[in-house]
């Protein structure tokens, strides 16, 4: 469906520009767009590959078991179904910790981890549980204590100070996690 509606506001631009006498403006603008994208993939991928190996060497040096065995009492009170010790808790803790770093595209990978092994505590298959819709609202409003990937952004793109929209974003997700997580435990009493 999406192909679809890139295809259309393609098409839209296209025509538009035609009928406007300004082609040729459509034109440079989509090489422009193109070779920008380009040089912020190529930041991206470096910021992408410093933090992804940060990550790996923390998994590597026990540092994540730490900071899950930290974060194991927030676990536990979101997700009093999960077992102790099931590898659903420590997927579930590396995606928090990376999405608290900003690393959106490093915390994916843990979270998709966290949710096959919530599937397989799942008893009607095909039907998302508590522990996975919670997960979920977790994952999505992520609270960001250092968010890397705007500070990357504004920094690609010229900004004086690119670290000024730490304590904003701080202020944003801790805000949407806690509306989220009670949102969740509300729902969760209301249709169990």
């Amino acid at each position: 469906m999406l192909n679809y509606l890139w295809a259309a506001m393609v098409l839209i631009g296209v025509v538009w520009g035609a009928f406007h006498g300004t082609l040729g403006d459509v034109t440079e603008s989509a090489l422009n767009g193109a070779k920008e994208a380009v040089s912020l993939c190529i930041t991206m991928l470096g910021i992408l590959s410093l933090w992804s190996g940060v990550l790996k060497i923390g998994e590597r040096s026990g540092l994540l078991k730490k900071f899950s065995r930290g974060l194991r009492p927030f676990i536990r009170f979101l997700f009093p179904q999960i077992p102790d010790g099931h590898p659903a808790s420590e997927a579930m803790s590396t995606n928090i910790i990376a999405n608290m770093l900003g690393l959106g595209w490093a915390a994916t990978p843990a979270g998709l981890k966290a949710m096959e092994q919530l599937d397989r505590l799942n008893p009607q298959k095909g039907t998302a549980t508590n522990a996975m819709c919670t997960f979920l609202i977790l994952n999505m409003s992520s609270l960001q204590l250092i968010p890397i990937n705007m500070i990357a952004y504004r920094s690609q793109y010229g900004s004086i100070n690119p670290a000024a929209i730490v304590m904003p974003a701080l202020l944003a997700t801790a805000v949407s996690t806690a509306v989220g997580i009670l949102a969740a435990k509300l729902l969760e009493r209301i249709w169990p």
